[in-house]
Parts: C-alpha cells; structure tokens; sequence
C-alpha cells in the first residue's frame, strides 16, 4: 500500500469539488482503515458542491466529502475486536458523542454533538476512509457493494416509513427523489394499502413507477382529491411522508390527510416557511421529525428487509468511475436522475 490516495475535496470556498492526492489517514487504536470500493453521491454533496448557505456555515475548508461508501476493512485498531481484516462493510456516518443523556441512554441517533463524516469530519469520496469500529455496518454476501453504497440514504426512508404502522395503511409520499421512491417501495414492502407519491418532475415520477408499486401523481397536472377518488378513499390519506421539503408540499399533505392523521417530516424547507397550525390542530395530525437513522435498529431493519424481498436497485439510474464525479454531479444536480454510484476500484 501506498501512502497516497485519491480523494475528492472541497478545497476552496467555492462551487464545485475537486480531484486531488492526500495521505491515507492514520487510524487510532478504536478505528479500522476502509478501502472504499463504491459510493453514492448524496443531496447533501449536492448543497456542498453548489456552496449554498448550508454549506458555507457548516462545511470547513478543505474537506474530503462524501458519506454514502461501501468497502472492506484493510486495518483494525488495536483495541478492536469485533471487526476483522478482510470485512466487507458499509458504516454509520455520524459520529457520536458519549457524553449526552440521548447517547448514554442508547438513543444514538439524537446524540447532540454528532457529527458527519463528509460534512464535519472527512468522508468516504476517497480511496480509503478511517472509521471507528463501532461505526461498522458488516455487509452480508447477498448484498453488493452497489447496494452496500446507497444503505445510508435507504436508512433515511427505512427511519421514515416505519415511524408509523403502515400495515393496511393509505399512504402519501410528497417528494419522489431517490429517499421518496424508497420510501414508498419500503411502505409497499411492509403491507400498505395505497401508497400514492407526488412530485413536478416527471422524470423522478416515471422512475417511481419503474422502482416501486405506487401511484405517481403530478401535482402540477393531476388533481390529488380525484386520484383519491380513483383509489376508493373517501376520508384522505393514514399516513404522510414528507420527503420534498416544499412548503406546498406540505400544506397539500395536511389537507388531504384523515382526521387523526400522522406525518413524518424528512424533507428540509431552504428556510423558514409559515404553518397552518390551527388546520393541524383541528385535523388532529401527530407530526414527527426524522432525522438519519436510527442507530443501529434502522440498518437492522434494512439488511433484513433487503434479504426479504425489498428491491431498490431501480432507483441507482448512473454508475461512473470516480474520475467521472464531475458528470455525476451534473446529472445529480438536474434532477433527471435517480441515485449516482461512483466506483473507486
């Protein structure tokens, strides 16, 4: 092995990532060293890339990015026991503290000093990645390392649908990018009735269909009130998740949602945005907040679910070389496509 490695870096505050050459992390006595095999580009490398508000208050420069990976375990720390050389894994990006009530209690996931590897810390847009051991996600045989890539963001929509009972359930997906179209598959894949997902892109909608049993709908063309006609629902909708962060989005939720409704919050609006809260008082609607994944039940569940039946290979729609991230990010960054998987062997 070599003391050099390829990486991609926000080097400069600016638009844009570059290619560059840094040494292979050290790691400590409770990390491994990965050698990263693929990964996913992320709507979060996206903000980066474009150097929006976001990201000029949270990323520091430089920074090598990424936080969507799958590889194997080339070195061990020497207090790690539980992961071996020769490990194929995928790993939890956020890294927490021990110090919080949330932690110490077990509830990882709500940890107030986590932080990202990608955003915080450096990330998996690299030849190797240092992680600590209790980060490990192992990979079984049955599930690739293209799969492997994208378990992160399948655990956001994995944390989302299961919020709430979805057995026999009518379900509203508002938001139909590459989190949404899994959530909708997952919502299927646990016995909803209905799941009905709505967006403006057609191009995300028509992918929706081709990845998952779901009704797409286009707001901007089709009247949601009639699709529900369609589907024999006369009282609205069990169960919402919201994926886009729009407004609109969310307000079209409320309104076609059950008396006594539930809606699981994914999506982030770009800034503050007004609520009708005397409609969600008077619908009765619970509303949860959903942030990553639950730690670890969140992968658990997945890897189980993934050995089970769920497919979601449909929704990777590019697949490149790393050399080729700069047209990655560009078909990412038109929202024609479905999820990109850089290959870094």
């Amino acid at each position: 092995m070599t003391n050099e490695m390829k990486v991609l870096a926000k080097s400069r505050p600016e638009p844009g990532l570059w290619m560059e050459t840094r040494p292979i992390p050290r790691i400590g006595p409770d990390d491994v060293l990965i050698r990263v095999h693929k990964t996913g580009i992320c709507g979060t490398d996206v903000h980066i890339w474009n150097w929006d508000d976001w990201a000029r208050r949270t990323v520091p420069v430089p920074l090598v990015t990424g936080h969507e990976f799958a590889g194997v375990v080339v070195e061990v720390g020497r207090n790690v026991t539980d992961v071996a050389v020769g490990q194929r894994c995928s790993g939890e990006g956020h890294l927490i503290g021990r110090h919080s009530r949330q932690s110490r209690s077990g509830r990882f996931h709500l940890d107030p000093e986590t932080r990202g590897i990608g955003v915080n810390e450096p990330g998996a847009f690299a030849e190797y990645l240092r992680l600590p051991a209790f980060n490990v996600v192992p990979l079984p045989d049955d599930i690739d390392d293209e799969i492997g890539a994208i378990l992160d963001p399948l655990g956001n929509a994995v944390h989302t649908a299961l919020s709430f009972d979805l057995v026999g359930e009518d379900v509203l997906i508002t938001g139909a990018g590459p989190i949404g179209i899994m959530a909708a598959a997952v919502a299927r894949h646990v016995g909803a009735r209905h799941v009905v997902i709505t967006d403006i892109n057609q191009d995300r909608l028509d992918l929706a269909a081709r990845v998952a049993d779901v009704v797409p709908v286009n707001v901007a063309r089709q009247d949601l009130r009639e699709v529900e006609g369609a589907l024999g629902m006369k009282e609205g909708f069990d169960v919402g998740m919201e994926m886009s962060g729009s407004q609109a989005a969310l307000d079209q939720m409320v309104e076609n949602m059950v008396m006594g409704g539930r809606i699981a919050l994914l999506g982030i609006p770009p800034g503050k945005s007004p609520v009708d809260w005397s409609r969600i008082v008077f619908k009765a609607i619970t509303i949860k907040g959903v942030y990553g994944r639950e730690i670890f039940e969140t992968w658990y569940k997945m890897i189980a679910m993934l050995q089970n039946g769920l497919d979601v290979r449909g929704v990777i729609t590019h697949r490149m070389k790393a050399e080729d991230f700069a047209r990655g990010f560009e078909v990412m960054r038109s929202g024609a496509s479905g999820k990109v998987v850089l290959d870094w062997t």
